[in-house]
């Protein structure tokens, strides 16, 4: 039986240029997003090179799956639900009935999500060993691997409940736009890691404990500081209250009706996630951690400024929607899409023609010799062909939630998921890991190309022609940095080179890729650039 729709909200009209305000308001969100993000992301690859550098690839391997499951739940039950069910309830609560009815329907949130929580919190240290083996039932053909994994997993399984709570308080501070905290709170997680991955393993191991301990505690540890970090910021909005559990409020049963099919779609891409660790558990050691590695450096340029903008974007697109403005709607989308793209498809470009340089600037040392190099880039090349429609799907989905349809990303993401199975287990048996990458990439591919053809329907007045010419200028613009970037690598690498000489082409490749996009981007008279250029000269003043 379908559910029924929601109720239809009043149109509210919209002020002349009200707009154009929005979208700099966008960018300026985005912006506060971005730099927070940055400084996290640069944390986070230092958190990276240390996992990479102390710890040998069975080490690597078991901390990966078992960081995996808690973080997975925690983007389904904690990130997920934000973006689908609260910050657009919370945002249309807030403009339609007011702060106070806002206040109100967060605090029943807030019982209702710790409740749940820490019932997944126990649920998780108990099933440990039966989430291990859904996950990575390869790691049995290595002695002591699958065991190893089973403990972390029971060990890190609490971070679930801390990052679940920082995720609640997230929706509420976006939905006053107040995005400092929120952008820059995520840094405390790696800043934690790095110093407790640094100065606890020897402890751990003098006291013959395993030493991965080391990172469970500055998992835990970081996850706690994320929601203190919060606490002066939500008692500010009025947001800091005791919580209450009420399933008979109205708002909270639209959040549940909104959760369920999205919560499906979400689990839907998450089987991706499991079916590709799966397959990776099976291969030789170190495939797991390749494929990690790799993952962490796609998801650097996505969470500068591609998951920045949908973040940013989100409240004004519920916004639009609970005014009923399908026109502003559409035109909104359309910009945060040639934005998103303007970023997304250099970022793709750079990691597929610079992999191993950038490998070699981020990871070579310590256990990370040349073979994990090697392979970690070819890992890198196979993923990083999927940033840009990585980011379009990010768009998407954002644009069906705002209208409360979250049907339809779930049933694409079954596509997907069809799609994966059927590359990875075709290209597995000759290119182990990296068949696996490109698995990941064809099944985004599918997806943005389902949810465009269906949002396209859904919002006709959707710019088609506009973003379709954005990203072409901005592909065009690519080709000269790809070249630039990749030549002076190359020309620059030098076998067995000392270890700080390593840095060199892959900084200086980069480098000049950027310098040469920005360059034929300025030369095109790209609209993306002109715009984002102003919104910097308007925020120096």
């Amino acid at each position: 039986m379908s559910q029924p729709e929601p109720p239809v909200p009043a149109v509210v009209p919209v002020k002349p240029g009200e707009n154009a305000g929005e979208q700099r308001s966008i960018v300026r969100r985005a912006g506060v997003v971005a730099a927070g993000t940055l400084a996290s992301r640069v944390l986070g690859l230092g958190r990276e090179q240390v996992l990479a550098a102390m710890f040998n690839r069975l080490e690597t391997d078991a901390f990966a799956i078992a960081f995996l499951l808690p973080n997975l739940l925690r983007q389904l039950l904690a990130e997920g639900a934000v973006q689908t069910g609260v910050l657009p309830v919370l945002a249309a609560t807030r403009e339609t009935e007011g702060d106070a009815a806002a206040r109100e329907l967060f605090r029943r949130l807030r019982g209702l999500s710790l409740a749940v929580l820490l019932l997944v919190s126990v649920l998780g240290v108990v099933t440990a060993p039966w989430l291990v083996e859904l996950a990575a039932s390869g790691f049995h053909q290595h002695a002591g691997q699958f065991e190893r994994t089973v403990e972390l997993t029971r060990w890190l399984f609490p971070y679930i409940f801390f990052m679940g709570s920082a995720a609640l308080g997230l929706a509420a501070l976006n939905t006053y736009n107040r995005y400092l905290v929120t952008a820059f709170a995520p840094g405390l997680l790696n800043v934690s890691f790095i110093a407790c991955a640094w100065y606890l393993p020897a402890l751990f191991a003098a006291r013959g404990s395993e030493r991965m301990l080391a990172l469970v505690a500055g998992v835990l540890l970081g996850g706690v500081l994320q929601v203190v970090a919060q606490w002066p910021s939500l008692r500010a909005i009025g947001m800091f209250q005791l919580p209450r559990i009420d399933l008979a409020h109205p708002q909270v049963r639209e959040v549940l009706r909104r959760l369920g099919p999205a919560t499906l779609g979400v689990g839907v891409y998450y089987v991706d996630v499991l079916v590709g660790r799966q397959l990776l558990s099976e291969l030789p050691v170190g495939a797991t951690s390749y494929y990690t590695f790799a993952l962490r450096l796609c998801d650097f340029p996505q969470g500068i400024f591609i998951m920045a903008l949908q973040a940013a974007t989100l409240p004004s697109l519920s916004r639009l929607a609970a005014r009923g403005d399908q026109a502003e709607l559409g035109s909104t989308f359309a910009f945060g899409m040639r934005l998103s793209l303007f970023v997304a498809i250099p970022a793709s470009v750079l990691l597929v023609v610079l992999a191993e340089p950038i490998v070699v600037l981020i990871f070579q040392r310590g256990h990370f010799d040349a073979l994990a190099t090697r392979e970690t880039a070819y890992a890198l090349a196979a993923q990083g062909l999927g940033v840009a429609m990585v980011s379009a799907v990010r768009q998407l989905v954002s644009a069906f939630y705002a209208l409360g349809d979250t049907r339809t990303p779930p049933r694409i993401a079954i596509v997907g998921l069809v799609v994966l199975v059927a590359v990875a287990l075709s290209l597995r048996p000759v290119l182990g890991h990296v068949g696996i990458g490109l698995a990941v990439t064809a099944a985004s591919l599918a997806r943005m190309l389902c949810l465009w053809w269906l949002l396209r329907r859904r919002l006709p007045s959707i710019d088609t022609g506009g973003v379709a010419s954005s990203a072409a200028r901005t592909l065009l613009a690519t080709v000269p940095a790809g070249v630039a970037g990749y030549g002076l690598a190359s020309a620059l690498t030098v076998p067995e080179a000392s270890a700080l000489y390593r840095l060199v082409p892959g900084s200086l490749g980069c480098l000049a890729f950027a310098m040469v996009f920005l360059a034929s981007a300025h030369f095109m008279k790209h609209k993306e650039l002109a715009f984002l250029l102003r919104a910097v000269r308007r925020r120096t003043g």
